[in-house]
């Protein structure tokens, strides 16, 4: 089977996920912040029978709380998000909702973040993903140094690992206008399990092509790389299928405060199966080829209008 030929479709198929995604990530909000990423506060309340989030978004309106945000998380049991509350708030919302929408049982401790803390918290996690990026270039680049075009491997599994991480921002963005999904810290949390995952499937993969070219040394790249997957992707997918399963299994009888972590996590574990094999290991043919830099020619705008000009 020659994997490595289609080479082509397989960036095409990427982009028609990631591009929906990218322009969803332009249209603002890029994504719904939860309240680790934006000043507010946060709390579940219990009712003594079953209620729907209709009268309880009315009830938080006469509490003066019109922009709060309610989820359903069980037939007696939601999810409030308001603007950060001030003293006493806490038992005037209780009362409005007793009141207005069923006895409470229990309110939880309300969680509030502050602006400084927000913003504080999205530095951290950004530059907690960067540092993973160039720490992985660096490891790779070291690991292969024996072979030629070290940095290459390095370069090809930060690109997996940003196609990774582009595809779950750009769906949870996207769900984030459809449902209103939320990030927080887990979602970050996620992302760095997504990356070490994605970039050991990778290396498992690198690994295969490393042994293959030092067996056969005058064997064309394409064709090691070629036999590589052959060899290495029954491996890849058995380890993604298994993750797989016990993912969905964890979504459907876990509690909601690990859902978006565990959606990460699937979502993760699909696109870093498919970018190690497709992705990264094409990338570094390409590389080879010379088919890097026609490719960005081709897509060059400005040079793309002086040959029609012409």
């Amino acid at each position: 089977m020659n994997i490595v030929g289609k080479r082509k479709w397989y960036f095409l198929i990427s982009a028609l996920i990631l591009v929906p995604g990218i322009i969803s990530l332009i249209i603002p909000p890029a994504v719904q912040p939860g309240i680790d990423f934006s000043s507010g506060s946060a709390f579940e309340v219990t009712f003594q029978q079953t209620v729907e989030e209709e009268p309880v978004r009315l009830a938080m309106g006469e509490a003066g709380h019109g922009d709060a945000r309610v989820q359903k998380l069980s037939s007696d049991t939601m999810f409030i998000r308001t603007k950060e509350l001030g003293e006493g708030e806490r038992d005037q919302i209780q009362a409005v909702l007793a009141d207005s929408v069923a006895p409470v049982d229990f309110i939880s401790k309300v969680e509030t973040v502050s602006p400084e803390v927000a913003g504080e918290t999205v530095r951290n996690a950004v530059i907690a993903v960067m540092v993973a990026a160039l720490g992985i270039l660096l490891y790779i680049t070291w690991a292969f140094r024996h072979i030629p075009g070290s940095f290459r491997y390095g370069v090809a599994a930060v690109l997996a690992l940003v196609h990774d991480v582009l595809i779950i921002i750009g769906i949870f963005s996207i769900l984030g206008k459809i449902i209103g999904l939320e990030v927080n810290v887990m979602f970050v949390v996620g992302l760095l399990a997504v990356a070490g995952y994605s970039v050991n499937d990778t290396i498992v993969v690198f690994d295969r092509i490393r042994e293959n070219v030092a067996r056969d040394i005058d064997r064309p790249l394409a064709e090691s790389v070629n036999i590589s997957i052959m060899e290495s992707m029954g491996r890849s997918l058995g380890t993604s299928l298994t993750t797989t399963f016990a993912l969905l299994a964890l979504i459907l009888i876990g509690g909601a405060t690990l859902r978006e972590f565990l959606l990460v996590l699937l979502i993760g574990t699909i696109a870093g199966t498919y970018s190690s094999i497709f992705i990264a290991s094409q990338f570094l043919v390409m590389w080879e080829m010379g088919e890097i830099g026609q490719f960005f020619r081709m897509v060059n705008p400005i040079r793309r209008l002086r040959r029609a000009r012409a």
